[in-house]
C-alpha cells in the first residue's frame, strides 16, 4: 500500500517565501515521501501521485519566476532542496533534480526571448519536465523542413518519461555536427515511451527508454537559435557541473535518510548485543563509534556540496560573460564533491546494517533501496574520471575540456 494519492494535495496553501521556508516546504514533503517510501520501492508503480505531490508544494517552479507564481530562487537551494526531498525517497528525489535541470535548459542554452517565454509557461502551468538526452546511444537525427525541424531516433534512457508534461529533445542536424535541443509535449503520437525501465534501485524514476518518430518543432523553438544560426556561449558548457551536483544532491540526500532511519530504528528496536554488557543499542560502544563516524564523513561533504554550490553562484549569475577558466575551476570542484559524495552514500548506506542487527533486513522494511538506489545511479559516469580531473589540475594546472561528461 502507498500512502499517497493521485489528486491534489490541499495542504499546501501559500508558496515559500523565503529560503527557510522553501526548505521547511520541501521537509514536509520529505516526511510524507517516507512514509509508505519502501512499499512503493516494492511495488514499482508510475509514481503519478509523487510528481502530483511536487507540483502541489510548488517545488517544481522553485526556480522560475516570482511574477509568475515561482520561487524565485537559485542553484544552492535548489540542491538543498532536492537533498531534503531524495532522503524521504531517493527516486522522487532524482525526478526533482533532473526536472529543475531541464527546466533551467532554457537559460542554459536559450535566447533571452526563448529564456522568458518558456519559464513563464512552465512556471504558471507547473511543467513537469523529462529529458531524452543521452550521449552514450547514437545520436538523434534532426532533418531541416523549412520553417520547423524534425527529430527521429530513440534514446535508451528518458527520466521522468511517462510522468512529464515537457520532454526535453537533443539530436543532431543531418549532415552537420550541429547539436539543437528543444522541448516539445510528451503526450503525442510521436513519442513513444516503452516500460522497459526494471533495475535493482531509483525504481520510481520512470527511465525507461523511447523512440522519437517525426517530431516537429518550429525553427524558433530550438533553443539558442536565431535565423537558423546558433548563438554560443561559454555558459552553454555549464550543464556537466549542474548537473553533476544535482547527481550530489540526491546522493547525499539518499544518505542521510539512509542515517537518520537506520538511527532512528537503533533507537527505538536495536538490541544491545548479549555478551557486551550494555542494557541498551544506544550505549554500545560500537555503536557509537559507527554512527559517529557515519555522520561525520556526512556532514563533511555536505559541507563541500554547500561550499561548491555557492561559488558556481556568480557563474549563473553572470550567464552572458562568464569566462572558459571560471568553467573549468568550478567543473574541478564539481568534480572533488561528486568523487567524495560518491565514496560517502555509498558506505553510508551499507554500513548502516551493521548498526541494526539482523532482523532489520526484513524486507518489509527496506533498508536495503537506500543502497540500491545510490549504487544504480553511481554507476552513470566513472568516478574514476572525476578523481582524474582534480589530479590533472592540481599537477599540470589542467582545466576539464568541456564534454558531455566534464
Amino acid at each position: 500500500m502507498t500512502t499517497l494519492e493521485n489528486r491534489p494535495d490541499t495542504r499546501f496553501t501559500t508558496t515559500p517565501g523565503t529560503p527557510d521556508e522553501w526548505l521547511a516546504r520541501a521537509r514536509e514533503v520529505r516526511t510524507i515521501l517516507a512514509e509508505g517510501a519502501a512499499a512503493r520501492d516494492r511495488a514499482g508503480e508510475t509514481p503519478y501521485a509523487e510528481v502530483q505531490l511536487l507540483k502541489d508544494a510548488g517545488l517544481v517552479t522553485l526556480l522560475g519566476p516570482v511574477e509568475h507564481g515561482g520561487g524565485g530562487q537559485e542553484w544552492p537551494l535548489a540542491y538543498r532542496v532536492i537533498r531534503e526531498v531524495a532522503a524521504g525517497d531517493g527516486s522522487i528525489g532524482q525526478l526533482l533534480g533532473y526536472h529543475l535541470l531541464w527546466f533551467w535548459a532554457a537559460r542554459l542554452v536559450g535566447t533571452r526571448e526563448q529564456i522568458e517565454a518558456v519559464e513563464a509557461e512552465a512556471t504558471r502551468h507547473r511543467w513537469f519536465f523529462g529529458g531524452a538526452v543521452n550521449p552514450r546511444d547514437e545520436d538523434v537525427v534532426i532533418r531541416d523542413a523549412g520553417d520547423h525541424i524534425v527529430y527521429n531516433g530513440r534514446k535508451s534512457f528518458s527520466t521522468g518519461s511517462r510522468v512529464s508534461d515537457v520532454t526535453v529533445l537533443e539530436g543532431v542536424l543531418d549532415g552537420t555536427d550541429t547539436h539543437i535541443f528543444a522541448i516539445v509535449p510528451s503526450q503525442q503520437p510521436g513519442i513513444t515511451f516503452h516500460d522497459d525501465w526494471d533495475n535493482i534501485g531509483q525504481r520510481l524514476t520512470e527511465s525507461g527508454s523511447v523512440t522519437i518518430s517525426e517530431v516537429q518543432v518550429p525553427w524558433e523553438q530550438a533553443a539558442g537559435f536565431r535565423d537558423k544560426a546558433f548563438e554560443p556561449r561559454v555558459y552553454n558548457t555549464l550543464n556537466v557541473p549542474t548537473i553533476q551536483l544535482v547527481f550530489v544532491s540526491f546522493y547525499l540526500g539518499i544518505a542521510r535518510g539512509a542515517l537518520e532511519e537506520a538511527a532512528e530504528y537503533t533507537r527505538t528496536r536495536t538490541r544491545p548485543w548479549l555478551h557486551g554488557g550494555q542494557e541498551r543499542a544506544v550505549d554500545e560502544p560500537y555503536q557509537l563509534d559507527l554512527y559517529g563516524d557515519l555522520a561525520s564523513k556526512l556532514w563533511a561533504v555536505e559541507a563541500l556540496a554547500d561550499r561548491v554550490a555557492e561559488e558556481g553562484l556568480a557563474i549563473h549569475r553572470n550567464a552572458w560573460e562568464v569566462t572558459p577558466q571560471e568553467r573549468g575551476e568550478h567543473e574541478v570542484r564539481v568534480a572533488a564533491v561528486k568523487a567524495r559524495a560518491t565514496d560517502v552514500a555509498l558506505e553510508v548506506t551499507s554500513r548502516v546494517f551493521e548498526g541494526l542487527g539482523a532482523r532489520a533486513t526484513a524486507s518489509e522494511l527496506g533498508f536495503d533501496r537506500f543502497w540500491r538506489n545510490v549504487r544504480t545511479h553511481t554507476l552513470h559516469d566513472p568516478v574514476a574520471y572525476k578523481r582524474r580531473e582534480v589530479g590533472a589540475f592540481l599537477l599540470r594546472d589542467e582545466l576539464p575540456e568541456p564534454t558531455w561528461y566534464s
